[in-house]
């Protein structure tokens, strides 16, 4: 854009805005592993309740080379996370009836151990 704007060279305009042209020129070679993707898509589709490393040792044994950063990465690009369980609560946590609110004076009475 720079580079069209002003007329000037590719290297005078990266020089100017203190950009490498090796990154400006920069082309990926990986490839967008499609395949992989759609592995992983169907064996959590069947095993719902399957992490990322139950599905790695799933592709290791159909004979799939990949590491567990890989399969982590897909997984979560995929938006296949499985959450985390819910804790554990205890018994004195459970939400309790709401009590009924007196509407008019000695209708409910209480007990106050405070002194005898």
């Amino acid at each position: 854009m720079t580079q069209s704007a002003y007329g000037v060279s590719k290297r005078r305009a990266c020089d100017v805005l203190r950009h490498p042209r090796a990154t400006h020129r920069y082309e990926s070679v990986n490839d967008d592993q499609a395949a992989l993707r759609s592995r992983i898509r169907e064996i959590a589709g069947v095993h719902v309740t399957w992490g990322y490393q139950r599905i790695r040792i799933k592709l290791r044994r159909e004979g799939w080379l990949v590491n567990r950063k890989r399969v982590y990465r897909l997984y979560r690009e995929e938006g296949l996370c499985v959450g985390r369980h819910k804790p554990r609560r205890h018994r004195s946590n459970v939400t309790r009836p709401e009590l009924v609110r007196s509407t008019h004076a000695n209708e409910s009475w209480s007990m106050d151990f405070m002194s005898d």
